[in-house]
């Protein structure tokens, strides 16, 4: 469980292909506060650490690398380009019991990927709009919570599209851009979408009324 408040930002070292793909994340945090099976959110996605050790190049990207597992069904349901060896890593640790809930309930399993459609300086922020796919269009809505690439956002607005499709727009202040990668987005990028679990459930109980 996490709460879309990225505390760090990483980067990826490298990749083994292997029966699964074994990423390893440089990050600045002591080594000694990552746990073996402990659960990282990693630009949204929920992995389990394996493997942790003290960088011994101690420069920008950090002091510490821990690894990870990922499987092919991961990779097709995160946005393209998300596993490439220098890609920049939105990185939180899971909640623990008596943290504060500053963003609001993540679980780290993506629901889709989106596309950013626009992307402009709007006073000292950036105005943000994304496309998502159909599925995701009744679990949006203006002010309710989503999360991009691991970071919890406020909707602004929602526009729902002839095709089932749904547009929504997104206001990214600066200290948000300057302490996750939203603040590298551009048109065209893919981000890993996760819809807040409240309307997740809110949706499934209207469906059942009928």
């Amino acid at each position: 469980m996490f709460t879309g408040i990225v505390t760090a930002i990483g980067t990826i070292e490298s990749i083994e292909q292997r029966g699964d793909m074994r990423v390893t994340i440089s990050c600045p945090w002591d080594p000694a506060t990552i746990d073996i099976g402990a659960s990282i959110a990693c630009s949204g996605v929920c992995l389990t650490v394996v493997k942790r050790a003290r960088r011994q190049a101690q420069d920008e990207r950090g002091g510490a690398s821990f690894t990870v597992d990922v499987s092919a069904e991961t990779v097709s349901r995160t946005a393209a380009g998300m596993w490439t060896e220098g890609r920049k890593i939105n990185l939180e640790p899971s909640l623990r019991m008596g943290d504060e809930l500053g963003g609001h309930i993540v679980t780290g399993h993506v629901d889709a990927v989106g596309r950013v459609l626009h992307w402009e300086p709007r006073g000292d922020s950036h105005h943000v709009t994304i496309e998502a796919p159909k599925k995701l269009a009744p679990f949006l809505a203006p002010k309710g919570s989503v999360t991009v690439d691991g970071v919890s956002l406020t909707v602004n607005a929602v526009f729902d599209q002839p095709d089932g499709s749904v547009h929504f727009d997104l206001n990214i202040i600066p200290h948000t851009a300057e302490v996750t990668t939203l603040g590298d987005l551009d048109k065209g990028s893919e981000v890993n979408l996760e819809i807040d679990v409240v309307a997740r459930y809110l949706q499934r109980m209207a469906s059942l009324r009928g």
